[in-house]
């Protein structure tokens, strides 16, 4: 039998040998060639763009002309203008509460999909989760007119009700549910993958042991589902912060959110560096958002 340092020294020999040293280059190369396109990919269409959208910034504009340059009026007017501080707060708080009220509406359901319903009636789940992506956004929010509107079927059901009318449309209410079409079924079902996974072993010590349902819920079930459920809020977050078919066509545009500031100070003299200044401050909150959800959600607990 061969003894340990004798094995080991034939592997020290293998690792020296021309053709050891030869395979482990082909497989160097090989994982090089396997990861270059991804990184082509995101060097071409993020990084490139977004290192494009900075330069942009320091631009100004000639004769309703980009013209090359290097100066700092651009951020200067942006920072110094009210109202961009204004649609940055409401964009913010949309975006928070937004994502914090499709959690809290998503979880009920991805909760009862994942641990209540048998398997074929979970895959139906999901392929409904799954439909309302197969039209368009904007198709929806249109749908959503119909029904919102003054003359639509809400207000037709409330006047044959005998009830007085609602104003639903070009309202805060409206965006949010404009919002909770764009974001409810992804949240969902990024909920619900997350619960899946979720240990069965570790739910029945949670009832063995005393602890009621909703206990297992909290103390359990949500930890154990935690970054899932981070990175749903995460996405909703993301979604709506940068939305502007919600508050344009649900809101009336009557509030001013930031992807409208960037649309209106296009509109007005083609300004592109002052509306690149807004969406690298989009960008900038936006990293550091997801960075944070990311952070807490991957922490070990105490």
């Amino acid at each position: 039998m061969r003894s340990p340092g004798a094995a080991a020294d034939v592997r020290k020999l293998r690792r020296k040998s021309p053709r050891a040293g030869h395979f482990v280059q082909k497989q160097r190369l090989y994982a090089f060639s396997l990861s270059l396109p991804p990184l082509v990919w995101q060097l071409l269409f993020l990084v490139f763009p977004v290192v494009f959208l900075l330069v942009i910034t320091f631009w100004s504009v000639e004769f309703f002309r980009l013209k090359p340059d290097f100066t700092f009026a651009n951020w200067a007017f942006i920072y110094t203008r009210g109202y961009f501080y204004d649609a940055y707060a409401l964009t913010f708080g949309m975006a928070i509460l937004t994502a914090v009220a499709i959690s809290a509406i998503a979880f009920p359901c991805a909760y009862a999909i994942a641990f209540k319903f048998r398997s074929s009636a979970r895959q139906l789940a999901l392929l409904l989760l799954i439909i309302p992506f197969f039209t368009s956004y904007l198709v929806r929010v249109y749908a959503w007119q119909v029904v919102l509107a003054d003359s639509g079927i809400v207000n037709m059901l409330l006047k044959w009700l005998s009830l007085p009318p609602v104003a639903m449309l070009n309202t805060l209410g409206g965006t949010l549910i404009g919002y909770a079409t764009l974001c409810l079924p992804l949240v969902t079902l990024l909920q619900l993958l997350s619960l899946i996974y979720v240990d069965r072993n570790l739910v029945e010590a949670s009832h063995n042991l005393g602890c009621g349902r909703l206990g297992t819920i909290w103390h359990v079930i949500i930890p154990s589902a935690r970054i899932g459920i981070m990175i749903a809020a995460l996405f909703c977050f993301i979604l709506t912060f940068g939305d502007f078919v919600s508050p344009l066509y649900l809101g009336g545009g009557l509030r001013t959110v930031l992807s409208t500031v960037i649309i209106d100070t296009v509109k007005s003299g083609q300004q592109w560096p002052q509306a690149a200044v807004v969406a690298v401050t989009m960008v900038v909150t936006l990293l550091a958002v997801a960075l944070a959800a990311i952070w807490f959600a991957y922490r070990r607990p105490k």
